[in-house]
C-alpha cells in the first residue's frame, strides 16, 4: 500500500468511542485488530526505508571519515514526515479497509464444530 498518499492524519484526534465496534461489537478486539495493523505497517515502512537508505551507504571501515549523505538526510526527514503507523491503521479500520477474522466466532463452521465435540 501506498502511505504516502493516505488521507490520515498527522496528529492524534480525539474519536468517538462508538465509532470502533461498529464491525466487531467490542472495542478491545478492535483495539486488537488495530495494534496488528500498525505493527505490519511499521515493519512494512522501516523495511523500505533501509532498502532506500542502503543505496546510498558507503562502505568505508575508518571511523575518522564520516560523511553525511544529503540523500540518505533527505528521505529520512520524509519518512519522519509521514503519519505514524497506529494513525494509518486507525484511518484503515474506520475506512473498511482491514481484514480481519476470528476463529473463536467461526465455530460455526461444520469443520470448526467437529473440533469442538
Amino acid at each position: 500500500m501506498d502511505y504516502k498518499k493516505t488521507k490520515s492524519e498527522n496528529t492524534a484526534v480525539t474519536r468517538k468511542m462508538r465509532q470502533f465496534d461498529k464491525e466487531t461489537g467490542n472495542i478491545y478486539e478492535t483495539l486488537a485488530i488495530i495494534s496488528k495493523r500498525s505493527n505490519q505497517i511499521s515493519l512494512e515502512l522501516k523495511e523500505e526505508l533501509n532498502k532506500k537508505i542502503a543505496e546510498f551507504a558507503t562502505n568505508t571501515d575508518s571511523l575518522e571519515e564520516v560523511f553525511e549523505n544529503r540523500e540518505q538526510i533527505e528521505i529520512a526527514r520524509f519518512y519522519e514526515k509521514l503519519p505514524k503507523p497506529t494513525l494509518l491503521a486507525v484511518q484503515e479500520f474506520l475506512d473498511d479497509q482491514v481484514y480481519y477474522r476470528n476463529p473463536s466466532k467461526e465455530a460455526s463452521h461444520p469443520i470448526a464444530s467437529d473440533i469442538l465435540e
